[in-house]
């Protein structure tokens, strides 16, 4: 076969599907349905198609494809702290299932909620199928931007009651409350807690279980310091509590990172005994949370079954775009190691 001529550019022609189908003695619509993700296909003419198009050297146009199907098959994936382990993990897991699906995702990481404002738009533009946030909650103006361009969003650990945008959430508040038992169980008695993002509603939630469950069993949270789910933001805060006379005999910290912050002031600056001195609970179960150095008792989220329901809610708000909005909360589970003195109810 002669070479392909190049460019003006340098660049060499594409070949295109009539070229494939020509050589494979199909037609250009079989053709394009060997290369649509889901698409029937028979084995023998995907291999006839797969072995011309391997011997002409083609790549299907994504751009040309995307255009004709009005889908561009991309997933916009918003996230605000991607250098926190749990958010990490979101980003394979979103990336991984999202592509066996066939769709890809558009990465758009920013450093704070407020950037929102500003990484959104790009987004739209790319005309993005639909939209995961996490880590930050959609304000009605950029929501109904979003309704103007027509595409889906969903809310990931993130909710707002009064707007319609999707939201999977993990039930927050009860792993607050299930904090509060199992400390109040062990007979712990000056009870701090270190807050996230003041205006997050996992934060609110977290601090509402906990506080209220605790004023049922007859105690009241003695200490509030003030976080921002950041490692430095608890060290901080750590230092701030630790280092009282009355220091709290429990701390129970709004995420992972802030609590193994907790745990380096606790052990390594004030050389306390943990749990004997003070007990450390955590919210998440990041990957460092189960290492030796920090072995920490932490609020599990159920970050499997969360990241399918956003999934499906997603999908299903891209192919019936009428369908009302929903918000749905998974149940979390505590997961007790040694960095916690704690009874279990």
């Amino acid at each position: 076969m002669a070479a392909r001529k190049n460019t003006d550019n340098g660049r060499k022609t594409p070949v295109s599907s009539v070229e494939v189908a020509r050589l494979a003695g199909v037609s250009q619509a079989a053709v394009s349905r060997v290369f649509t993700p889901g698409a029937s296909v028979s084995d023998e003419m995907r291999e006839k198609v797969m072995t011309a198009a391997k011997q002409l050297g083609y790549r299907p146009n994504a751009i040309a494809r995307s255009l004709n199907q009005h889908s561009t098959r991309m997933i916009g994936l918003v996230m605000v702290r991607f250098m926190n382990p749990f958010y990490a993990r979101l980003l394979q897991e979103f990336t991984a299932k999202l592509q066996a699906l066939g769709y890809w995702t558009l990465l758009l990481n920013i450093a704070h909620g407020d950037e929102l404002e500003q990484a959104l738009p790009l987004a739209l533009q790319y005309q993005v199928d639909g939209l995961i946030i996490t880590s930050a909650t959609l304000s009605s103006h950029l929501a109904e931007e979003c309704v103007q361009y027509g595409t889906p969003v969903v809310l990931f650990n993130r909710y707002a009651l009064d707007s319609s945008v999707n939201a999977v959430c993990c039930d927050s508040a009860r792993g607050g409350r299930l904090v509060a038992d199992a400390l109040a169980d062990a007979g712990h008695q000056r009870i701090a807690y270190i807050a996230g993002e003041a205006g997050s509603s996992t934060n609110q939630d977290r601090e509402r279980g906990f506080t209220s469950r605790l004023r049922e069993r007859g105690h009241e949270v003695a200490f509030v310091e003030q976080g921002d789910y950041s490692y430095e933001s608890g060290y901080a805060a750590a230092q701030r509590l630790l280092a009282r006379t009355d220091r709290p005999d429990a701390i129970f910290c709004a995420n992972d990172m802030m609590a193994m912050a907790a745990l380096d002031v606790a052990r390594a600056d004030l050389s306390l005994r943990v749990p004997e001195d003070v007990s450390i609970v955590g919210f998440d179960d990041n990957e460092l949370a189960s290492w030796p150095k920090y072995d920490l008792t932490t609020v599990q989220q159920p970050v499997d079954r969360m990241v399918d329901a956003t999934i499906e809610v997603l999908l299903q708000a891209i192919q019936q775009p009428q369908t009302e909005h929903v918000v749905r909360f998974m149940a979390p589970s505590l997961v007790v190691r040694s960095s916690a003195r704690v009874g279990l109810s």
